[in-house]
């Protein structure tokens, strides 16, 4: 299937797709900030920026795009147009993740990572079921967590 739109016009949109404050980071933000969680923002310090650091937990939380981070979800399909790059580049950040993932263990901190299909587009009955998945797993002893949508 052909684009709707020019290859140039694409590459202007991608290009706009920013990597902080997305829709997804600015809900879970409000709605643990309202649970009484305080947090840092984009830690230079810690290996992968952190979208959010709860020091208070020694935990940090990424808020990861279904289609940048290659989840396995109705969120996530590969492009049809240019393969070799776009596998290349999605597989690039998986491999990364995993890296920052291992290095942010071994400094003792806990690592969760929250998909965007979680709250995007989402009543807020279902947000509210991943905050509390969330604050259960903050509240838990597990080193690593992963929240998907349903």
């Amino acid at each position: 299937m052909a684009d709707r739109i020019s290859t140039e016009h694409r590459s202007w949109n991608m290009s706009r797709i920013g990597a902080r404050n997305t829709k997804p980071e600015r809900i879970i933000r409000s709605y643990l900030h309202r649970s009484g969680i305080r947090f840092r923002l984009y830690s230079k310090k810690l290996p992968g920026t952190p979208d959010l650091v709860l020091a208070k937990f020694k935990t940090v939380i990424f808020v990861n795009g279904c289609f940048w981070h290659g989840h396995n979800c109705k969120g996530f399909k590969w492009p049809s147009q240019n393969r070799e790059i776009w596998r290349k580049k999605i597989n690039d950040n998986i491999n990364r993740d995993k890296r920052n993932y291992m290095l942010l263990n071994d400094l003792n901190w806990r690592v969760l990572t929250v998909w965007e299909c979680a709250v995007r587009d989402k009543k807020a009955v279902d947000i509210e079921d991943c905050i509390n998945r969330i604050l259960s797993w903050l509240y838990s002893n597990a080193a690593e967590g992963n929240i998907p949508g349903k």
